[in-house]
């Protein structure tokens, strides 16, 4: 019996989201917070999908006592659609408990992520925290259908992971943003700068 228990618990343990991308920031980068409740949060909210591909830097295990990648999803959303060269486009990033209990969760900067592909999403292009990572935690307890919205601004400027190697203005052209909280992954959003 106590072996059939821990194979439970293990398999349990092991359900969880997938693995994530390394973040870039930029100069002008910033990330506000705000919190809203919204009952249909769930169809708003998106779910977590496989990454695209590019360098992993930010898995980290859940806290023990938190609640799992399972209970919670991340959407990334997009000011509008449409940039103009020399805008700072901004991007939301949205955590929704889509569970039935509440949820304690470390929503803190440092685990978030806004990383921008091109639009096929061959190419990672930039992410907050390239540049500007950061380590403050912040948990929150959410309730049942609650969301955590945060909201990034971007440069328009390329980085890669730690601030490596020049950064250049990015070019006219479409492309997506992926929000990400640790190893949850949201669908990809697109927008277009011209």
């Amino acid at each position: 019996m106590v072996v059939l228990a821990l194979l439970v618990w293990f398999i349990a343990a092991m359900r969880g989201g997938d693995s994530s991308d390394s973040a870039s920031a930029a100069a002008s980068s910033s990330l506000t917070a705000s919190q809203a409740t919204s009952a249909s949060a769930t169809s708003a909210s998106g779910s977590a999908t496989p990454g695209v591909s590019g360098t992993s830097t930010t898995t980290a295990a859940v806290a023990p006592g938190q609640c799992p990648d399972g209970s919670l999803a991340v959407k990334a959303t997009v000011a509008q659609p449409n940039f103009q060269a020399g805008q700072e486009p901004e991007f939301g990033i949205v955590i929704t408990n889509i569970s039935t209990a509440p949820c304690e969760r470390d929503l803190g900067a440092g685990l978030q992520q806004a990383l921008v592909y091109s639009l096929d999403g061959s190419q990672r292009i930039w992410s907050n925290a390239d540049c500007f990572p950061s380590t403050d935690a912040d948990v929150r307890t959410l309730e049942p259908g609650e969301q955590a919205a945060f909201t990034v601004k971007w440069s328009g400027t390329t980085s890669a992971p730690e601030c490596a190697g020049e950064r250049t203005p990015v070019g006219p052209g479409a492309y997506t943003v992926v929000a990400q909280l640790g190893a949850l992954r949201s669908a990809p959003e697109p927008f277009n700068i011209a």
